[in-house]
C-alpha cells in the first residue's frame, strides 16, 4: 500500500496537484487495504504530493480500517457531524495551498463536487482516473495470487452447478445451490449477481434468473464470480442438458473456436482491438456475426469491470501483468445463448488462464 501511495504522490507532485480526494470504495481499498460500502456517508482517502495521507470515514468504521492494515492517519466522524468540516480542516493542515485538486470524476456526484468548490474557492479540478487506471492495470504477485484463488473458487462453483442440474429445477434454485456451497467454502461475497439461464433465456447476455424450469434439450449458461481477499473472478460456461441439437452444437463449437483463438493470440504487444477482431472474425465467418453483440472482454481485479476494455475500438497494446476476460458469445433470440469466458493473465510470452473448468461441450444426463 505504501508503494502505491508513494507512486500516486509522485504523480501529484509532477502534475503540480496539491491533493486528491479519492472516494470510490474500490480505490480506497487499493490504497488502504480496507473495503467498505459507506452508502450515503462520505468515505475517502486524501492523498498529497509529499505529506502523509489521511482516511476519512464514519467513526464506527475506524477500528475495521486499522485491522485491515491501514497505518496512516484516520479521521472518524459521527453521524451528527459534518464530515466536510473535518476534511477541509485536515487537508489545509497538510497542504500549503489548495489550487489544484484531483478527484474521480466518474464517481464524484454533483453535490460533493459543489461542496469542494465552496470550501476551496477557485480550486481547479483534475481527473485522477487515467493515473489510477495506469497503476491498477498491471497486477503484482500478491494481486495475482488472490485472483488465482478467486479463479479456483469460480471453477468449483461451476462444478457444483453442473452436478446439481436435473430436469425441472429452476434457474433460481440452481443459483441458490451454487451460492450455498460457496458459503460453506468461506466465500463471503460474489463478485456480481450469479447468472444461471436456461434455453432461450440465455439469448439475453445480461438476463436475470427466474422460475423457468429446465427441460431436456436445453442449454444451461452459468456466469458467476467470487471475491477472494478483495479480488474478483468471472467465469462463464455453457452446458447442454439431456441432448444437444446439431445446430446448437455448431453454435457452441463456433464460440469455443473463437475463444481459444483469442486465448492463443494473447501476448504482450497485441492490441485489445486485434484480439477482439480475431474472435469476431471467426464468429462472423461462421454466419453468426450479428449475434455477437458485446465486446470480447474487460479488465478484472478489485472491480468486476475495470480497465482495459477489450473491444474492437481500443488500440491499447497488452502488457505483462494485465488481467482481463475473454468471453465471446452467440445469442440467437428466442432460441439459444452460448458464452465461454475465462480470466487471463498476460505473461512475458503469452497468457495464463486463471479459470480452468473444462470447455469441451458437456451433455449432462
Amino acid at each position: 500500500m505504501k508503494n502505491r501511495i508513494k507512486t500516486f504522490g509522485e504523480w501529484l507532485d509532477k502534475e503540480q496537484i496539491d491533493g486528491a480526494i479519492i472516494t470510490s470504495p474500490d480505490h480506497v481499498f487499493y490504497f488502504t487495504g480496507f473495503y467498505s460500502d459507506p452508502h450515503e456517508r462520505l468515505m475517502a482517502i486524501i492523498l498529497f504530493p509529499k505529506e502523509e495521507p489521511f482516511l476519512i470515514l464514519p467513526q464506527m468504521e475506524t477500528e475495521s480500517a486499522r485491522k485491515a492494515g491501514y497505518s496512516y492517519s484516520i479521521v472518524g466522524y459521527l453521524d451528527t457531524e459534518n464530515p466536510w468540516d473535518a476534511l477541509e480542516r485536515e487537508m489545509k493542515k497538510r497542504a500549503r495551498k489548495v489550487e489544484r485538486m484531483a478527484i474521480e470524476k466518474s464517481h464524484m456526484n454533483v453535490e460533493r463536487y459543489e461542496e469542494i468548490q465552496n470550501r476551496f474557492p477557485g480550486v481547479s479540478i483534475v481527473g485522477a482516473e487515467k493515473k489510477l487506471q495506469e497503476m491498477r492495470v498491471i497486477k503484482d504477485e500478491e494481486e495475482l495470487r488472490r485472483m488465482e484463488k478467486a479463479g479456483e473458487l469460480a471453477d468449483y462453483a461451476i462444478e457444483v452447478g453442473v452436478q446439481a442440474i436435473r430436469e425441472g429445477i429452476t434457474e433460481l434454485e440452481l443459483v441458490a445451490i451454487v451460492e450455498y456451497e460457496l458459503k460453506k467454502k468461506g466465500v463471503e461475497k460474489m463478485s456480481f449477481d450469479t447468472t444461471i439461464l436456461f434455453g432461450d433465456n440465455a439469448a439475453n447476455p445480461h438476463g436475470s434468473p427466474g422460475t423457468r424450469k429446465l427441460q431436456r434439450g436445453e442449454f444451461v449458461l452459468f456466469d458467476l464470480g467470487v471475491i477472494y481477499e478483495g479480488y474478483c473472478s468471472d467465469i462463464t460456461r455453457t452446458v447442454a442438458f439431456g441432448e444437444a441439437k446439431e445446430k446448437h452444437v455448431k453454435v457452441y463449437n463456433t464460440v469455443l473456436k473463437a475463444q481459444e483463438a483469442a486465448l492463443e493470440a494473447s501476448r504482450p504487444g497485441i492490441t485489445c482491438q486485434e484480439l477482439d477482431q480475431i474472435a469476431r472474425q471467426i464468429i462472423t465467418e461462421a454466419g453468426y456475426g450479428q449475434y455477437f453483440t458485446h465486446r470480447l472482454g474487460h479488465g478484472l481485479g478489485i472491480s468486476i469491470h475495470e480497465y482495459p476494455s477489450v473491444t474492437g475500438t481500443n488500440p491499447l497494446p497488452l502488457k505483462k501483468g494485465m488481467v482481463f476476460t475473454i468471453e465471446p458469445g452467440i445469442y440467437i433470440p428466442g432460441e439459444i445463448g452460448v458464452r465461454i469466458e475465462d480470466d487471463v493473465y498476460i505473461t512475458e510470452t503469452g497468457a495464463k488462464t486463471l479459470t480452468k473448468y473444462p470447455k469441451e461441450l458437456k451433455i449432462i444426463q
